[in-house]
């Protein structure tokens, strides 16, 4: 009887934990498949996202990644901040963010490389008055309350702009909100100004106005950009997937370029809003082609590193002096993260 009881015990035991580390094991286990021409492929591949009327969105909207990388594609969904951490977790394997999260993260070694510059920031990315407010200028600042998400591109701009006008930090009331909550207190009348981009900056601008532009910043030296992230791990496992990833969002540009209209409704039916907010969105940055990203004003080539390495440490350098970043940046960790080798292949593949 005993024995029998004793029997009972060890099975549920075993059973107990055959359950446990198969749960852990189907969480973080990434299985592969090996395809006809014996390059092993992933069984998924995650992007993280954000809701950015650019290349990439047109590229999920048309279906060009499950297209061109062949494989099971979860589009995942993030506010500015967080899709840096999903990345750090490696709970995705590609990551669309600001040029100067990219440069924070690379900072503080972060293992990825830089493969794909999604747009250069213009009239996307505004810094802008609630009427009523009294702000007529970036030196009006002083003294209200202004909000926008660290560590973003827009907090830089904001920064940038603040010290081009001596308006010192101290002196203005700064709020580190993600664009649904800077909408929401905007509606409440709780901040007097923010910095941020599309789709808000458009809501925003209903009872607001625009006081600076990151075009205006760019004509002062001051360049963002979002840009495309994959980790490095990834990136080494499945080059192949890499090369077809950059084809997808080349792709997305060239229907922009050639059918902007076709683009045009892919982005408004992805973001829900309409063809004509959507063509204005698109128009507040410039898109760059596969061919033109190997300028050296932007990734350059494999051989020699483009300037965008140069622009990602200046973020990373002004970030140290604000103490967003505990330890002084290296330029050269830049050059090695940009990775222009995919878009090279890329173009030779077409």
């Amino acid at each position: 009887m005993k024995f029998k009881i004793l029997l009972k015990i060890l099975v549920l035991v075993l059973f107990v934990f055959t359950a446990v580390t198969g749960c852990k094991t189907e969480k973080h286990a990434q299985t592969s498949k090996t395809g006809a021409s014996g390059v092993v492929f992933p069984s998924a591949v995650n992007i993280g996202t954000q809701q950015i009327p650019d290349d990439e969105r047109v590229a999920i909207a048309k279906g060009y990644f499950e297209q061109e990388l062949g494989v099971k594609v979860n589009i995942l969904e993030f506010q500015a901040g967080d899709i840096r951490n999903a990345m750090v977790a490696k709970d995705i394997d590609f990551a669309l963010l600001g040029s100067s999260s990219a440069a924070l993260g690379i900072a503080r070694s972060m293992e990825v490389e830089v493969i794909w510059i999604h747009e250069i920031l213009g009239d996307a990315e505004q810094l802008v008055a609630r009427d009523g407010s009294k702000i007529e200028s970036v030196a009006d600042l002083k003294g209200k309350k202004v909000a926008t998400p660290f560590s973003s591109t827009s907090h830089y701009s904001l920064l940038k702009a603040m010290e081009l006008y001596n308006v010192s930090e101290k002196s203005v009331t700064l709020y580190d909100m993600q664009m649904p909550d800077i909408y929401a207190a905007w509606q409440r009348g709780d901040i007097d100004a923010a910095y941020g981009w599309e789709p808000t900056l458009s809501a925003l601008l209903k009872n607001g106005k625009m006081i600076l532009s990151s075009k205006d910043l760019a004509a002062r030296g001051v360049t963002t950009s979002n840009v495309e992230i994959v980790r490095t791990k990834f990136a080494e496992k499945y080059p192949v997937l890499v090369s077809k990833y950059i084809k997808a969002l080349n792709k997305a540009v060239e229907l922009y370029k050639n059918d902007p209209s076709d683009a045009v409704q892919a982005v408004a039916g992805s973001l829900n809003i309409t063809p004509e907010e959507a063509q204005k969105q698109m128009k507040g940055s410039i898109w760059l082609t596969a061919q033109q990203q190997l300028d050296a004003v932007y990734l350059g080539t494999d051989t020699q590193k483009g300037n965008i390495a140069e622009s990602l440490y200046d973020m990373a350098d002004f970030l140290f002096k604000q103490k967003s970043i505990p330890s002084q940046p290296q330029v050269e960790n830049f050059r090695q993260a940009l990775n222009p080798s995919y878009a090279e292949k890329a173009l030779q593949e077409n």
